[in-house]
Parts: structure tokens; C-alpha cells; sequence
């Protein structure tokens, strides 16, 4: 299974969840509550990272899981 990384964007009525490089939404979602379980659920099963984009598609958070190249000092 490739490590892609899980983006949330928004999608025609609701949220999709990508995998990056991918042109087609890997699931659609009513919310994006839903889109962002989906995405977590994925991410922490490839050991990815999920990014996700508020309404104007930019990035607003992101969380990575699995090997951390810079984790949180502290």
C-alpha cells in the first residue's frame, strides 16, 4: 500500500477525502466531521499525514501519523 498523504478538501455538496496526486475523491462526505474521521482512519493506517483545507481550500491544519521526520520539541 503506497503512503499517500489524506487531504480534506471541499467537494460538490460536502467534503471529499484525496490522496494526494489522486484527480478522484477517495470517499465523499456530508460534513467535515466526517471527511476528517475518514481521512484520520486512513492516514494512521499508512502511516501518513492528513492535511486538512477550510472552505477557500487552503490548508488549515494537518497531523501527521506514523515516523514523524520533525516532531514537537518540548
Amino acid at each position: 500500500m503506497s503512503k499517500k498523504n489524506q487531504h480534506v478538501v471541499p467537494h460538490q455538496g460536502g467534503w471529499a477525502v484525496k490522496g494526494a496526486g489522486n484527480s478522484r475523491a477517495s470517499s465523499v462526505h456530508g460534513t467535515q466531521r466526517e471527511a476528517i474521521a475518514a481521512a484520520r482512519e486512513s492516514a494512521m493506517r499508512q502511516g501518513s499525514e492528513m492535511l486538512i483545507h477550510g472552505e477557500n481550500g487552503r490548508i488549515r491544519e494537518r497531523n501527521t501519523y506514523g515516523n514523524d521526520p520533525f516532531p514537537p520539541k518540548g
